[in-house]
């Protein structure tokens, strides 16, 4: 089992990105045998699809490797790496780029929501984008990809480039990856809206809670979230139609590791006044050390790059192969 996924350096991470992905990667890589792979990568070629402030991007991208070894990706047990070190990626995705159809990239939803009205004015990487994602995963022969709902059909591009590549050159090069769907990674919504997803791109940081946030500034922001006022109900079901109360609830029971309907047994009656503080001591808890040891990391940003550049000459390494055999097959190699 060899499983591939990346993530954007844009940033300060926040609790939907931990809960949502990042504690799943170190649950995946918790549950690796001897001869599975696990490669988490900094997606920093596909930063470039936007514009960028270079001093930024290289700031963002030393600070994301340090949260996600902060949050326990452990580089001894996993591969880090940024893109940008591993030039077989763009070199892949060019190859890629002569079996992608324009029709296909056309019909990508995220495309069209990325690009909305101007899309003469978006730059041929965003347009793009999907087969660079293809040539991530592809390059390493992955098995596995873990996908949210909105990366869905990206995967279902790179798994038709790598057929048509497979037929077009009479090769069974590329493997189909599958999706990696975790049914305990929650969906975690806006301390403000619990309708909209928590996210770094909402202007109110009283949105979402930062991994860098205090002890203080996270109580804080749990106490003045978004609520109802009727009490938590004793059952899932009451609990329909009611976004931000139903967000709480999934936030608990994702940082104590407990289903939303156990949790709801025990605070069956309570009210918010009730609820946040506790809530709230759960947060602390469990980011309190992840903020710890991410201000220790940041002290010294050297060996964090050296983590990173250790990293991907470990996946240079295992993407090699399958470059030179994709140059072969197209005739760039004897």
């Amino acid at each position: 089992m060899r499983v591939v996924s990346g993530i954007q350096p844009t940033g300060n991470l926040h609790l939907g990105n931990y809960l949502g992905a990042i504690r799943q990667w170190i649950a995946m890589q918790d549950a690796m045998g001897t001869e599975d792979t696990c490669l988490f990568f900094l997606a920093d070629l596909h930063a470039l699809t936007q514009p960028v402030v270079a001093a930024e991007l290289a700031a963002n991208t030393i600070e994301m490797a340090a949260t996600l070894l902060a949050c326990g990706i452990d580089p001894d047990r996993s591969i880090l790496f940024n893109q940008a070190r591993v030039p077989a990626h763009a070199e892949l995705a060019w190859l890629l780029g002569g079996t992608a159809r324009i029709g296909w990239l056309n019909r990508m939803t995220q495309w069209k929501d990325k690009a909305g009205k101007n899309r003469e004015g978006q730059s041929v990487g965003l347009f793009t984008y999907p087969v660079l994602q293809a040539a991530d995963v592809l390059a390493y022969q992955a098995t596995h990809v873990p996908v949210g709902d909105d990366q869905k059909q990206h995967l279902e591009l790179a798994r038709d480039i790598a057929a048509k590549f497979n037929t077009d050159f009479g090769v069974e090069l590329f493997t189909q990856p599958e999706p990696f769907i975790s049914a305990a990674a929650p969906r975690i919504m806006s301390l403000r809206d619990g309708t909209a997803k928590m996210s770094k791109s909402d202007p109110s940081d009283a949105s979402r809670i930062n991994l860098i946030d205090d002890d203080d500034l996270i109580a804080q922001k749990l106490r003045k979230a978004r609520t109802d006022s009727d009490p938590l109900p004793e059952t899932m079901k009451e609990l329909e139609g009611r976004p931000e109360a139903t967000n709480l609830v999934t936030i608990y029971a994702a940082l104590a590791g407990r289903a939303p309907a156990d949790v709801l047994v025990e605070f069956a009656g309570q009210g918010f006044g009730q609820f946040k503080p506790v809530l709230a001591d759960m947060a602390v808890s469990v980011l309190c050390p992840i903020r710890t040891r991410l201000t220790e990391l940041l002290g010294d940003r050297g060996a964090v790059a050296a983590t990173l550049e250790s990293g991907a000459n470990r996946a240079r390494a295992l993407a090699a192969p399958t470059l030179l055999a994709a140059q072969q097959a197209i005739g760039l190699q004897v």
